[in-house]
């Protein structure tokens, strides 16, 4: 593996903080980030931290992305939210965003 002749390992398709706080909730098992970021900020954090949970097969995370994402659905999200869920397997999330788009023939409309 060229890893092992390189003191540098070169992580694709991922933004580096997200990248640190995925390392940092290995180690720890802990995302202290999601707490202290803007509702708009968390959300967008909230999905990029999926996908690398997804891509890392780290389930916890991935639950935890999922539980938090699953609180913000709005209608502005509600379509973006059940892309993603269905790219990465989310059977909260989805459940969350049908539920949602469900709830009434104008929200259907709307999103």
């Amino acid at each position: 593996m060229n890893e092992r002749r390189s003191q540098c390992v070169k992580i694709q398709d991922m933004d580096a903080a997200i990248f640190k706080i995925t390392l940092h909730f290995i180690y720890t098992d802990t995302v202290p980030e999601l707490e202290k970021e803007p509702p708009e900020e968390a959300a967008t954090m909230e999905q990029h931290l999926l996908v690398a949970a997804d891509r890392y097969g780290l389930d916890r995370l991935k639950l935890i992305c999922e539980g938090k994402l699953s609180v913000g659905i709005d209608i502005e999200t509600a379509a973006t939210t059940l892309a993603l869920d269905e790219q990465h397997n989310c059977a909260l999330l989805k459940a969350k965003c049908v539920e949602f788009i469900a709830k009434s023939p104008e929200t259907l409309n709307a999103v």
